[in-house]
């Protein structure tokens, strides 16, 4: 059996933020915690000593990626993903589920080249060839390589997962488009409540298995699949699909669901804002992973505390493209204690970015990741002293 549990320190007396560790046999994780994707076995940009510098104690790979590139048949003969990428913490994998939607609808709704799931935003009507086609026995995949046609259904995730070798894995699930219709999410997500007692067979049991909630943005469904997951001998339970067309709408499908959830740890899918990271621990969220951190890094957006200029306006992002900065002295922000604020100045970065030299990449994921993991430093110190509300306040509030 897995070395797996999870244990509560303390609840948050104003919302229902809680601070707790998830003890695994890599190591433990304080939460509430932001998972850095590391999605073919590296963050992007970085190694595992950076991991390692950044005091980083969790990743998460993508099941799909590494059975295409090397192939998880690969990664067992050479140990694990833990030796394969030299990185001993705990390691998340997440089912290929994921990419039944970004593969399929999500190209043929065109929503997949936003950097979010909400819809929101102005989008192209034009469709896109689908390389996903979803039936009751799995999901037909065209290789984003080669071409070459992969089949997956729980069995296979299970099996590429314990190939993997991670220490806690996702239940192979069909996570639906924003866009699509109340009977479609309802057919995916009884479709999804079959994959999930499917993977609980088939699963390696030295791996610690969170099943995963679907039914898109109806509140009927997401209440029906939270029950019924919540009923099965998952270890975690976790928050994926679509989630709705816009944040109020993800607001309020965690305001439905985390009320009808145990004491097992619930990790959010593919959400990493930082308005995002404080609305969810407030709705009881422990865990988190998304690529946004070293995606806008790459973009040339990097993180600002409020007191440097941050705020929900400018998504606490400076941007620096801007001719303002090039000739800043500055660190990225004054106040944070990364590598790359201690030795480099904002001109030196811009220079770097405008170049187009590939250290700047390192760099800037270097401060990204730091912040993040450092504001959930803050985050979890806050819950411990009754003090959330008031930094949330700080972060949300600040001009």
């Amino acid at each position: 059996m897995t070395d797996f549990s999870f244990e509560i320190l303390k609840e948050d007396k104003n919302s229902k933020a809680r601070i707790g560790i998830i003890h695994t046999r890599h190591g433990d994780i304080n939460t509430p915690y932001f998972v850095p994707v590391g999605t073919l076995a590296t963050v992007r940009s970085l190694d595992s000593r950076d991991l390692d510098d950044l005091e980083s104690e969790c990743t998460l790979a993508n099941t799909y990626h590494l059975h295409l590139k090397p192939g998880d048949e690969t990664i067992k003969k050479l140990g694990n993903l833990h030796k394969f990428m030299s990185f001993n913490r705990p390691i998340f994998t997440d089912s290929g589920g994921f990419q039944a939607f970004s593969l399929g609808f999500a190209r043929e709704h065109n929503i997949n080249k936003l950097g979010t799931i909400f819809t929101g935003e102005k989008r192209s009507e034009v469709p896109e060839e689908k390389f996903a086609h979803i039936t009751d026995e799995g999901v037909n995949f065209k290789s984003i390589y080669d071409g070459t046609s992969h089949f997956m259904n729980p069995k296979k995730s299970m099996e590429i997962q314990s190939n993997l070798g991670s220490d806690i894995i996702m239940a192979f699930d069909e996570c639906t488009s924003p866009l699509n219709d109340y009977n479609y999410t309802k057919l995916a997500m009884k479709r999804t409540h079959v994959w999930a007692k499917e993977s609980l067979e088939f699963h390696d049991k030295n791996q610690a298995l969170y099943g995963i909630i679907q039914g898109g943005w109806f509140e009927d469904l997401r209440l029906e699949s939270a029950k019924y997951i919540n009923s099965l001998p998952f270890d975690g339970i976790a928050i994926g699909g679509s989630l709705g067309k816009s944040k109020a709408d993800m607001h309020k499908i965690l305001d439905w669901t985390i009320p009808l959830l145990d004491k097992r740890p619930r990790h959010l899918l593919g959400i990493g804002e930082i308005e995002d990271i404080f609305e969810c621990v407030h709705r009881g969220i422990d865990t988190f992973d998304c690529v946004m951190p070293t995606r806008i890094g790459r973009r040339g957006s990097l993180y600002l505390n409020p007191e440097s200029g941050g705020n929900l306006q400018n998504k606490f992002r400076l941007h620096l493209k801007r001719a303002e900065f090039k000739e800043d002295p500055r660190p990225i922000d004054p106040l944070c204690t990364c590598s790359t604020c201690k030795r480099y100045s904002r001109a030196y970065l811009r220079h770097l970015y405008k170049v187009n030299e590939i250290v700047y990449f390192r760099l800037a994921a270097i401060h990204n990741i730091h912040f993040m993991l450092e504001l959930m430093k803050e985050i979890r110190e806050s819950i411990k002293n009754d003090s959330f509300k008031k930094l949330k306040d700080k972060w949300f509030n600040h001009p």
